[in-house]
């Protein structure tokens, strides 16, 4: 299977919202991706597959040095390829040529392999407020 990984590509709100629901096994709810990634993000990935969105990562920032890997979200069909990891390299290639220093990322337990192993991250000290 050829993969193609595609910097800011034309996103279709359908298409990711669909794909975001099923790589997170959440109810599929439509999102306005567009407006937010062109709004917000440094940038986003995405992954194809016969022209088909098989996977997705967006970096976020605070317009300076620091970064945030969000949304990393790979079809299940597709798991265990590599292409997560293809996905948060690229992001993370993108953030360095926009003058970033550091990127950030959170994560559940379970994918701390993936995060730290696979991708290269190191654990850090970190705190988080829930506000809704």
């Amino acid at each position: 299977m050829s993969v193609e990984l595609v910097v800011r590509f034309p996103v279709d709100d359908r298409e990711l919202s669909t794909l975001h629901g099923i790589a997170f096994g959440c109810e599929v709810t439509m999102q306005p991706w567009r407006e937010r990634l062109e709004r917000w993000a440094l940038t986003w990935v995405g992954a194809f597959s016969n022209d088909e969105l098989i996977g997705f990562v967006q970096v976020c920032w605070d317009g300076g040095g620091h970064a945030f890997v969000l949304d990393t979200a790979v079809h299940p069909d597709h798991g265990r390829q590599g292409i997560g990891k293809r996905l948060v390299l690229a992001a993370a290639d993108e953030a360095q040529a926009a003058g970033c220093e550091w990127l950030h990322v959170d994560f559940e337990p379970h994918l701390t392999a993936f995060y730290l192993e696979a991708c290269g991250f190191r654990p850090t000290d970190a705190g988080l407020l829930k506000l809704r």
